[in-house]
């Protein structure tokens, strides 16, 4: 899947191939109404090329105009929008929609090996296994990475060690995947639910049939046993696995194929007498632990009470993403 950080980076390498001088600049914080998340990237020429989104209009329109004017010459500045801001330096008269306040780290990239090396280390992170965490120095604009385990804010600003923040913190990893262990009116209402929220999503089921009727254009379609795609390599740290189907034979054998990868999510559908049934089952059959059944969500999904298909979709992808973001279940 292409997604749009994928796209970035990519665009980046290309112009520092070519001997450009790039800026990078990345959503640090936001206040009120903003279209963008901590995180999201954009970057630019001198002469207004440019690839990403930082607020989706306004904020774009102001930055590449100062970056023409001849803004943005330091290694790494931060750039405060919306209300509250001051115009200057680091500071602009753009109002955002309801008040809101935009804060973006603008990072000037010199043509080199240093930039060709780290920008290739960003792209491999989006397409490979293992997450980063990006480090920027805010002096220097030095930056470097360090292997992550992938959950919680895209963004650490500011770093909770550090009084007066004297480096960003941003975790890099390959978009978001949830595989969908068989199909189903609930796995089906989970894709529809998990492409708006920008996963890549899959679904694998080896009956005939079962995914003729689905009809979400960019969803995967794979016609085998689930266990036997994950078996193959079908997850990485950021893939959540979910089993919707009600049949054992496609739900058991996916879990404990699941538990053997890195993914961060395992979930299997089912009331808590199912449940305790199937971890009995798991373990006298699947030869699962006590640890590897810690891993499973089930019963699946935050408690809702859901009912309708579209109702547990929701109660499911919402447990998805708290885990995601790093967030326990208090206060839910």
């Amino acid at each position: 899947m292409q997604y749009l950080d994928l796209t970035v980076i990519r665009q980046a390498l290309a112009w520092a191939r070519a001997g450009e001088t790039l800026w990078l600049c990345t959503v640090l914080s936001t206040f009120g109404s903003s279209p963008r998340e901590p995180g999201a990237w954009l970057v630019a020429r001198r002469d207004g090329q440019h690839v990403g989104s930082l607020s989706g209009g306004c904020v774009e329109e102001d930055f590449l105009e100062r970056l023409a004017e001849g803004d943005f010459a330091a290694p790494v500045q931060r750039v405060r929008y919306g209300d509250g801001a001051e115009e200057g330096a680091n500071g602009s008269r753009v109002t955002l929609p309801c008040g809101g306040i935009l804060e973006v780290l603008v990072e000037c990239l010199a043509p080199g090996e240093a930039t060709l090396a780290h920008l290739l280390a960003l792209e491999q992170a989006l397409t490979g296994q293992r997450p980063q965490r990006r480090h920027v120095d805010l002096a220097s604009g030095e930056a470097h990475l360090e292997d992550d385990a992938g959950l919680g804010d895209r963004v650490i600003w500011p770093p909770a060690d550090e009084a007066v923040p004297s480096t960003v913190q941003l975790r890099i990893g390959p978009a978001a995947r949830l595989v969908l262990a068989g199909m189903s009116p609930v796995a089906e209402a989970c894709a529809e639910f998990a492409q708006r929220l920008g996963f890549e999503v899959i679904v694998c089921d080896p009956r005939p049939g079962m995914l003729e009727a689905l009809d979400l254009p960019g969803v995967e379609r794979v016609a085998t046993l689930p266990s036997t795609f994950i078996a193959g390599g079908g997850c990485h740290a950021a893939t959540a696995v979910v089993a919707l189907t009600h049949d054992p034979r496609l739900d058991d054998l996916a879990m404990i194929e699941a538990v053997r990868t890195e993914a961060f999510y395992i979930g299997v559908m089912g009331s808590r007498k199912a449940s305790a049934a199937r971890a009995e089952r798991l373990q006298r059959s699947g030869g699962l632990g006590e640890a590897e059944l810690a891993r499973l969500h089930m019963p699946i999904g935050l408690g809702l009470g859901s009912k309708t298909p579209a109702e547990i979709a929701l109660a499911t992808m919402a447990d998805i993403v708290r885990v995601r973001r790093g967030r326990g279940r208090e206060g839910l």
